[in-house]
């Protein structure tokens, strides 16, 4: 653990999250938004698994951090998955954090954002306590069949016993958001319209939307100094052009599908986020049949991001049913085309034909159209144009999703 601040009169605020090590979307957008909060309220940051990104902007805004001296990890095994051992373990793990319980007795409001190991502290937070969950999506394990497909979309084992082995899993899902759905100083949204209805969905509740933010100082239209020096500090680049996907191999983020779109293309792609040895090399494999130059980028530093974002072509997704995805915003903000599905939360942030485009997943023809629309000068500088001003639209700084919480929790507490 880290840090410790003075109270300045504001309101104290517990922000938690069950891990950051991932370093996706959900953990980049939370880094993002930690300063504007923390002008906001008194915050104190707890996790059971901090990263790197995490730990420098604690330091930088001297924010404090609690974590546990043994790092807790998701369970990665079948039996474990089957007794829902996470919910049991990462309960554990909250309660051996020095000094949280003091947090949580002397704080106003507790905002936990969702993710692995997440769910473990809603059981030690007292049932008067203001809280807020931003739930980004229910857990997609539970209540879709996408996540049981394997890399090429079939499923990994027998549909009917996946389910029947998740369902111990599901009750305690279901238990959980129920009693806290029964707490009178409880709030539940998600993170796009798309997300909130869902939650609707799957747990019967009102669910609002708090959109991710954008910082503008991350994500230049022209690159910086800093952004050349560490992009040719990359071992490897991959020969352009390219398109970029950003999400980690599975089939829900689309990438099998990706690959087959741009048979023909001349277009290489780039995926940025990893995943399974043995997906990636099916994906490779995949590539390679089809004529499709396919590059596995590291993992990246937000510059190093921005950098693969700006070299591109385009930046496309075919992931299936996304909450939100962070990728259109930091696409508009590069100024680099955004062509996506026309599915899930993507609807909250792309406008077909005015800052981008929202594709059908089943017509290839019409992406090879909107890929060579996306090489056109005069359409990326009308894109781009248009894509910050519907982030000045949506109002998508980090700033005003402070307030969006902030807003929140003082309704909780009056």
């Amino acid at each position: 653990m880290t840090g410790n601040a003075e109270s300045s009169g504001r309101r104290r605020l517990l922000v938690a999250k069950g891990t950051f090590e991932a370093m996706r979307g959900a953990e980049r957008d939370l880094i993002r938004n930690l300063p504007a909060l923390a002008q906001e309220f008194d915050v104190t940051v707890a996790t059971l698994q901090p990263s790197k990104e995490l730990k420098n902007c604690i330091r930088k805004h001297s924010i404090p951090l609690l974590y546990p001296d043994i790092i807790w990890k998701p369970s990665t095994g079948t039996i474990a998955r089957i007794l829902n051992s996470d919910l049991k373990s990462s309960l554990k793990s909250w309660k051996s954090i020095s000094g949280l319980k003091e947090v949580i007795d002397e704080v106003d409001a507790v905002h936990l954002v969702s993710g692995d190991g997440s769910f473990g502290l809603i059981r030690i937070i007292p049932k008067k306590k203001a809280f807020h969950l931003h739930m980004l999506e229910p857990h997609r394990g539970l209540y879709e069949d996408v996540l049981h497909l394997d890399v090429k979309g079939e499923p990994k084992r027998n549909m009917g016993l996946t389910k029947f082995a998740l369902s111990k899993a599901k009750r305690d899902d279901l238990r959980v958001i129920n009693h806290l759905i029964k707490r009178q100083k409880s709030r539940i949204s998600g993170n796009s319209s798309y997300s909130a209805s869902r939650i609707e969905d799957v747990y019967g509740c009102e669910a609002g939307f708090i959109h991710p933010s954008i910082d503008y100082s991350e994500y230049t239209t022209e690159a910086t100094k800093e952004e050349n020096e560490v992009w040719i500090e990359l071992d490897e680049l991959p020969d352009p052009p390219w398109i970029t996907t950003i999400g980690h191999s599975g089939w829900v983020k689309g990438t099998w599908e990706t690959i087959s779109m741009l048979t023909g293309s001349g277009l290489g792609l780039v995926l940025v986020g990893g995943g399974v040895f043995e997906e990636l090399e099916e994906l490779q494999d995949y590539a390679d049949a089809r004529g499709v130059r396919f590059w596995i980028a590291p993992r990246l530093s937000n510059l190093q991001l921005t950098g693969m974002m700006r070299r591109s072509v385009a930046v496309v997704s075919m992931a299936h049913g996304e909450p939100f995805g962070l990728t259109p915003i930091e696409a508009f903000a590069v100024g680099t085309p955004a062509l996506f599905v026309d599915e899930g939360g993507f609807r909250d942030s792309i406008e077909d034909g005015v800052n981008g485009r929202l594709l059908p997943r089943d017509d290839p023809a019409a992406w090879q159209e909107a890929l060579k629309e996306a090489m056109q000068d005069k359409t990326r500088k009308k894109w781009t144009k248009a894509g910050r001003e519907k982030i000045a639209s949506l109002d998508l700084s980090p700033e005003r999703h402070a307030k969006r919480v902030s807003r929140i929790i003082e309704e909780l507490l009056s």
